[in-house]
């Protein structure tokens, strides 16, 4: 759900310039601060979760989510819609975030984390693929005010359910304790640490390369070329679907060969789809095929990194790591998505965008690369 709402704006960025006479740098700004308040709720969900667990944090985030989107449904004026998206559904996305679930699932493996990781993260696409399309569709029939609604009630709904499940284990309980320790000590152990900087550096970037441009201006971008809203949602159902077999394929994977290459490799084969993108105009072949690669390498860098921050960092700081990594995902997710809305606005063209892309998912398998394949000996 949390990641099917956080691609809704994409599919009415449209509709919303149309009715309501805003530019895209404005409706972009909606999404920036959300990524910018999720990178907040990344860190400070990242400490919480090692100290109480995920149950009270998901289900206060699916809440905020749906006010959020409930709110930017009924909105009438901009700083509206950039206060109740931006914020309340920013916060939602953060405490709900991929960071979070991963560094809950970490500590209860060791055998199979990768694969563990992966199956955990999974739902984001399962959410992606069914429910954009059906977005779509909504958007056809009822427009885009009724779909935030729907989807913000439909969140609001689900907090109390979700609170009611995630019951803690004794297990949970036990972990939780022996995860205390000092925030100040772990910060300064992972400033000192040159495989966080090394990871913190290329998740920024994943950030600005995956949800800054490609779930912010993906769709835009095809509507652009000439394919309609249902085709052009469509085309992102596929790259969910993808999104799917990626997670899962390369956790898989990081349980059996060089998570280090296995990661530079997703970076670099995620910057080469960008140049797909600029021959998808009259050719739905091309839309499709570039949904599909890039969906194969988009997420997949979630598994492989949080099992090496597990590895390489330790347990001890599972969240509170992959917090700060999470935070400098959603950071360069923003500049990401601010950095499209202007650059469209200013050249009426998306070309610069995608080959900043390019190069700077060269630049994340660069310094990945340069990780130690096996971490030091405790």
């Amino acid at each position: 759900m949390c990641f099917a709402d956080r691609n809704l704006l994409q599919v009415t960025m449209t509709s919303m310039e149309k009715e309501l006479g805003w530019s895209r740098s404005l409706l972009s700004s909606g999404a920036t601060l959300a990524l910018i308040t999720m990178a907040a709720g990344n860190l400070f969900g990242g400490m919480l979760v090692d100290r109480y667990g995920p149950r009270k944090l998901i289900s206060l985030g699916m809440a905020s989510l749906g006010v959020g989107m409930l709110g930017a449904g009924l909105a009438r004026e901009p700083w509206q819609y950039v206060l109740l998206f931006g914020l309340f559904a920013g916060l939602g996305f953060g405490l709900m975030a991929t960071s979070i679930v991963s560094a809950a699932v970490a500590r209860f493996f060791v055998e199979r984390r990768g694969f563990a990781l992966g199956i955990a993260t999974a739902g984001g696409p399962v959410g992606q693929m069914t429910l954009i399309p059906l977005a779509a569709i909504v958007l056809t029939a009822l427009g885009w005010r009724a779909l935030f609604v729907i989807f913000g009630l439909v969140a609001i709904a689900l907090a109390p359910v979700a609170y009611g499940m995630l019951r803690p284990t004794d297990a949970a309980r036990g972990t939780a304790k022996l995860t205390l320790a000092s925030i100040g000590a772990d910060f300064s152990y992972l400033m000192k640490s040159p495989t966080f900087h090394l990871l913190f550096w290329g998740f920024f970037i994943c950030g600005f390369t995956s949800i800054g441009v490609i779930e912010t201006h993906f769709i835009p971008y095809a509507v652009l070329c000439g394919f309609g809203p249902t085709t052009s949602a469509n085309a992102f159902g596929v790259l969910s679907v993808l999104n799917l077999a990626g997670i899962l394929l390369a956790g898989w994977l990081a349980d059996r060969m060089n998570r280090v290459l296995l990661l530079a490799g997703i970076y670099a084969a995620r910057g080469l789809t960008f140049l797909m993108l600029l021959a998808i105009t009259d050719n739905p072949p091309m839309l499709f095929a570039f949904s599909a690669l890039y969906g194969l390498f988009d997420y997949a860098t979630i598994p492989v990194v949080a099992s090496l921050a597990a590895s390489h960092l330790g347990l001890r700081v599972m969240g509170f790591s992959i917090g700060l990594m999470g935070m400098s995902h959603q950071l360069g997710a923003a500049a990401g998505a601010i950095g499209g809305g202007v650059v469209f606005d200013l050249y009426n063209s998306y070309t610069g965008l995608w080959m900043m892309s390019l190069v700077l998912a060269l630049v994340a398998a660069a310094l990945s690369i340069v990780i130690k394949p096996q971490p030091k000996a405790a």
